[in-house]
């Protein structure tokens, strides 16, 4: 059995500019529905969604027989986490809160095998290896991770050039919800100053010979950030989709039912 290539990966060296959806429904079918919409990578929320190993595991097997990239969101940098998520097949890892250089290698020791790293070693329990099927699966593992570490504070744009310095990290992930929050505009990811910094951290990791990456559901601020060198960005949430279009389906029925009732009077 051959190991898994990692287009996710491959696509970002080859400077392909990948369209992402963020998944937080924890569910296997709706995952399913996603992977088949068109988006070019899906982020299996485990921060601020409920997810757990195990239904992260069952969304990897939904969405396997479909095209799109998958990319896992760890809750911290704990390293016996990240193991469990390797080890059930997660090649492309995002890791939250990334403030120095230090922590960026830490988890780079987190997805490599020893001596380069402490990635504990199990794969006969593994999806990863297929159970001890993949041949040369040892020899292959560390080039098939690919690390995104996601920088969201001042602290983490303080230290951006160190982050981007320590080999092993693929990319970085601007999160501008959180990097609002600390340079004091909690809640407002589109203010000027928020932007401004997203568009020079995004430069700089361009100029490091990184990928560059970010969040934004603004079809205007997301045509800027790509223009600043972003190369994968997410644009939206299933969470949202669905309740959007839900309150939007409801206040029509509703909005239509009481224009009857007026015009009956």
């Amino acid at each position: 059995m051959q190991m898994p290539p990692n287009t996710f990966k491959q696509a970002l060296q080859a400077g392909q500019t990948q369209i992402g959806l963020f998944l937080g429904l924890c569910d296997p079918y709706s995952a399913e529905i996603v992977a088949g919409a068109g988006f070019d990578w899906l982020l299996i929320d485990g921060e601020h969604a409920p997810n757990t190993p195990e239904s992260v595991l069952r969304q990897l097997q939904a969405v396997a027989p479909y095209p799109v990239r998958v990319v896992v969101r760890t809750v911290d940098h704990d390293v016996a986490r990240i193991k469990q998520y390797l080890d059930v097949g997660v090649q492309n890892l995002l890791v939250p809160m990334v403030e120095s250089a230090e922590q960026a290698r830490r988890l780079v020791e987190a997805m490599r095998y020893p001596p380069a790293g402490i990635r504990g070693v199990g794969t006969a329990l593994a999806r990863a290896a297929r159970w001890n099927g993949v041949e040369g699966y040892f020899a292959q593992a560390d080039a098939a991770m690919c690390l995104m570490v996601q920088v969201e504070s001042r602290a983490g744009l303080a230290a951006l050039d160190d982050i981007l310095a320590v080999e092993g990290v693929d990319g970085v992930f601007i999160g501008p919800a959180d990097l609002a929050a600390s340079l004091g505009h909690l809640g407002n990811p589109g203010h000027p100053d928020v932007k401004a910094a997203i568009e020079d951290a995004l430069a700089r990791i361009c100029r490091a010979g990184k990928a560059a990456g970010v969040f934004s559901a603004d079809p205007q601020a997301a045509a800027r950030y790509l223009e600043s060198g972003a190369s994968f960005i997410a644009v939206g949430v299933d969470t949202l989709l669905l309740r959007n279009s839900a309150v939007k389906l409801a206040a029509g029925f509703k909005d239509a039912g009481a224009a009857r009732a007026g015009a009956a009077y």
